[in-house]
């Protein structure tokens, strides 16, 4: 089924193909200057930091409803080994098998395509077997620390978690930037709590990814209007799923990945985080989240930490 008119009028009005060169492989991360790292750091005046990363485990998020998406297999392939001979000192190794996308993670540009492209107008086949993502691949991003901000949608609500048909709009969005006293700004990597991942944490991995809130096909526009660099949230999809719009599978993705050239997350543990950012009263903090740089990776597992 082709994708509507609605969708393709939104992907015209968020377009940023050519903005930074035809060349350009890393699309909104460009907005990351010098100067708003300066700034990010900046905000850091208690130096309490929080993990927000879910632990790499066999009996993870992963359900088997998304096909190839395994949780981490973690195998010893040496334990207390002596290589070097009798009476030397002895090493123990380990492997994990995983998708790379299994656990918390961002989703490279080349992770969606439609219409046959990816970000600034690659062609979908250059994601191959042979190579992975031949452009844009996760490799390509050099560094990704900024300020980070984080939109309590659930705690703006005054609820721990929000219903899991509920799609996070714009107005959502100004509502928990006005709750948590702040305005977005160009560079800034947004976080946006949903409340669902407490349904995970809670022992629950199915229900935990299906129904579920998420970011609505209309806040695409809302972060192009405020050159946002990232965005993150604490769902399995990202995006309300099922979708708002019957059929219409996975827009958000393809609006910010391949339109915006702008870098998605999933999985995020924001509880510890809502909480800090309420007992601190602020909202803004120094975010360091660098993926792991697998050469031609459509995504990545991403270990980020929030400095207050």
């Amino acid at each position: 089924m082709a994708l509507p008119a609605e969708f393709h009028d939104i992907a015209e009005r968020v377009n940023n193909w050519g903005r930074w060169g035809t060349d350009d492989e890393i699309g909104t991360l460009n907005l990351i200057t010098d100067e708003v790292v300066r700034a990010a750091a900046a905000t850091v005046t208690s130096g309490r930091r929080i993990p927000l990363a879910l632990p790499l485990r066999q009996d993870g998020i992963q359900t088997g409803v998304i096909p190839g998406r395994i949780n981490p297999v973690h195998a010893m392939v040496q334990i207390n080994q002596e290589i070097f001979g009798p009476d030397t000192v002895a090493c123990s190794d380990d492997i994990v098998t995983m998708g790379l996308q299994s656990a918390t993670h961002w989703d490279a540009l080349p992770h969606a395509s439609h219409s046959g492209r990816i970000y600034n107008g690659r062609p979908a086949s250059s994601v191959n077997a042979h190579h992975g993502a031949e452009f844009s691949g996760i490799d390509k991003i050099p560094h990704l620390v900024s300020r980070g901000v984080l939109l309590d949608v659930a705690r703006a609500k005054g609820v721990e978690r929000l219903p899991s048909n509920h799609a996070v709009t714009p107005e959502d969005l100004d509502e928990a930037a006005e709750f948590g006293r702040l305005t977005v700004r160009a560079g800034d990597i947004v976080l946006v709590r949903t409340g669902q991942l407490r349904v995970s944490l809670a022992g629950d991995h199915h229900a935990y990814g299906y129904p579920s809130p998420g970011l609505s096909v209309r806040t695409p526009e809302w972060f192009h209007a405020r050159d946002v660099a990232a965005v993150a949230n604490d769902t399995l999809t990202f995006e309300i799923f099922p979708p708002e719009i019957d059929n219409l599978w996975l827009p958000v993705h393809a609006l910010h990945l391949v339109e915006m050239g702008m870098l998605q997350g999933q999985n995020f543990n924001l509880e510890t985080l809502s909480t800090a950012c309420a007992q601190e009263s602020r909202h803004t903090f120094l975010l360091t989240a660098m993926p792991e740089p697998v050469v031609g990776g459509t995504g990545t597992p991403v270990a980020p930490v929030a400095i207050l």
